[in-house]
């Protein structure tokens, strides 16, 4: 039918509801709907259409970061001394498309370990390969059999790139024995760098889940058995005393269209699928009476089906992220964009290049050497003979090279800077995300559990020493930028400095004191943050495992309900998460027109 914001009158039933449009609910409903013409869907998102420059124009992604945004939801969590007793806001896409709509577009899969890993027939790294490839078309460098060329996301190094950084990195890690790979995401490279891609297209459009595959069907009406409601929260998932999917209450919402508002209920005849997203969809299960008893009484919630995995487990990637200064080019950052030193009508008028580019040129997944695990102390050389010397394709740290300031462009002072970021794919801790309440409105009972485990900050202290080294042999490094940095000490040879020109010479690496790494330790913990890499909240794993879904991705002692989006992951990624959320969108819809007894040609 079309794109609304609130539900067409007499759409009082359909046969499957998406309940949910985030990144894997955009592609199941796409699917579905050119599957079969005549299957009525019912997409049913929280947030507004994706449209606006700040969706549509890499070089503005900055913008979505923004707290008083309304294109993110932002989750607060709670209070944690492992954090320096700070609260993170765990950002989420909040709008058509999901974080594939707000997110910096970089293209990034996982290992071939990750996906064998979760254990689930139909889900291995072989068996998952096809659904990353049939969403893309490639235009990388790399083996032709690991890529697809005819899928609705073009990956490319967008209409921009800065080859400077690029090469100086590249050449710096060269020196410290990380190699450059022409395909980084082959699910198998490892201690390398690559020149990065991105969910940008050639011409230099964002490549997110609404705009490549849901609006191309609904533009002019070309696929009328499919509806989008905007604007509107799913409350929970209605379940008939055989605990049978049979609908969804939901409300408008309130953050855009202000008043009082009522909840209404629409009906599938089929299906339900819930793809809220690894914070949204462990509380509408919650909200549905589908969770722990222990959390759902505390609630004030009546059970309906006993699910202690579901809000179990949360996991994101720990991200930290470095700043240095350069003497790079004011064309050769995003800093004179991200600052307003550019007028920015201008750089629409002239198709200014740099429009459609993210800034991050550089990739890395890397691994350190025996004696460095051996550095980082018994119980860490334990934690990594247990999960990754026997699995030598894990990386302990990916990183991101940025052509420019990493933080709040108002913070610094204007100029031209390069930043690392890094991520541990794999942490140790764990966290929960629980309703504490019936309705939308109440808070939830958030854990990130960022450091809850000790052996994460072991992680990171060998990930800053070793970043460091990378830049401070790049020729453009002209020193930190102290307030990116821990406060070393003036006598200190970690303090952080200013140059005037580059180093020469033989560089040796910085030597780091006992009171140096409690000072880093310390620092970490005060600025670890967030990716926004949350999955894991509902997971494919069998029932006695704390399972919420099984491989077929039904939801356990239930019926005609499925879950597609990240909660499902049973087990981590080392990746940005956007290609394995498309994936899943992909293998969903295949296992959906299957079931449903759809003949695709």
């Amino acid at each position: 039918m079309g794109l609304f914001t609130q539900l067409p009158t007499g759409l009082a039933e359909v046969d499957v509801i998406v309940a949910g449009g985030g990144t894997a609910g955009c592609v199941v409903a796409s699917r579905l709907s050119e599957a079969d013409p005549d299957l009525s869907i019912l997409v049913l998102e929280g947030g507004p259409n994706n449209t606006g420059p700040t969706i549509g124009i890499p070089a503005l992604f900055h913008a979505n970061l923004d707290p008083a945004t309304k294109t993110n939801l932002f989750y607060p969590a709670n209070k944690s001394d492992n954090i320096g007793g700070r609260v993170l806001h765990v950002p989420s896409g909040g709008l058509l498309g999901g974080g594939s709509s707000t997110n910096l577009m970089m293209y990034s899969r996982g290992q071939r370990s990750d996906y064998d890993s979760w254990k689930t027939p139909g889900w291995s790294a072989d068996e998952f390969l096809p659904f990353m490839k049939k969403l893309e078309t490639y235009h990388g460098p790399g083996d032709r059999e690991l890529h697809g060329y005819d899928g609705p996301i073009h990956v490319s190094r967008g209409t921009y790139n800065s080859t400077i950084t690029e090469d100086q990195f590249i050449a710096a890690a060269e020196a410290l024995g990380r190699h450059e790979t022409k395909d980084l995401q082959s699910m198998d490279a490892i201690n390398a760098t690559e020149r990065a891609l991105h969910y940008i297209s050639p011409d230099g459009k964002r490549q997110d889940a609404a705009s490549c595959y849901l609006h191309p069907l609904l533009e002019g009406g070309k696929n009328p058995n499919l509806t989008v409601v905007l604007e509107s929260q799913v409350i929970r998932i209605l379940l008939d005393d055989d605990k049978t999917a049979t609908g969804v209450e939901f409300i408008t919402n309130p953050a855009f269209q202000p008043g009082e508002h009522h909840s209404q209920v629409v009906k599938a005849r089929k299906l339900v699928v819930l793809s809220c997203g690894a914070l949204g969809t462990p509380a509408v299960l919650e909200r549905s009476g589908l969770g722990c008893p222990k959390v759902l009484e505390k609630a004030g919630i009546t059970l309906s089906v006993d699910l202690p995995g579901v809000g179990h487990e949360y996991e994101d990637h720990h991200l930290l992220t470095y700043p240095y200064k350069t003497s790079l080019g004011p064309e050769e950052t995003l800093d004179p964009i991200a600052q307003g030193r550019i007028d920015f009508g201008d750089l629409i008028k002239n198709q200014d290049p740099r429009l459609g580019w993210n800034g991050m040129d550089i990739a890395a997944k890397i691994r350190p050497t025996d004696d460095e695990v051996a550095s980082l102390g018994p119980e860490f050389q334990e934690a990594w003979d247990s999960e990754f010397k026997t699995h030598p394709d894990r990386p302990l740290v990916i990183l991101s090279g940025i052509g420019a300031f990493a933080g709040d462009p108002r913070s610094v002072e204007p100029g031209q800077y390069f930043s690392v970021t890094c991520f541990t794919p794999y942490p140790f801790s764990r966290g929960h995300v629980h309703v504490t309440g019936p309705d939308v409105s109440d808070p939830l009972d958030f854990d990130t559990g960022f450091f809850s485990n000790p052996l994460d900050i072991k992680k990171h202290i060998w990930a800053y020493k070793t970043q460091r080294e990378i830049v401070r042999r790049m020729k453009v490094y002209r020193g930190e930028v102290a307030a990116g940095h821990p406060p070393f000490p003036a006598h200190s040879s970690a303090r952080c400095i200013t140059l005037d020109a580059e180093l020469h010479g033989d560089i040796k690496n910085i030597e780091y004191s006992a009171e140096d790494d409690t000072i880093l330790e310390q620092w970490l913990r005060e600025n670890v943050n967030t990716t926004w890499h949350s999955l894991g909240t509902a997971k494919m794993r069998p029932l006695d495992q704390n399972g919420v879904v099984d491989g077929s991705l039904s939801v356990y002692k239930t019926k005609k309900l499925k879950i597609a989006d990240l909660s499902i992951v049973p087990s981590n990624v080392a990746a940005n998460t956007n290609n394995t959320a498309l994936a899943i969108g992909e293998k969903a819809a295949d296992i959906l027109i299957k079931e449903l007894g759809i003949e695709v040609a």
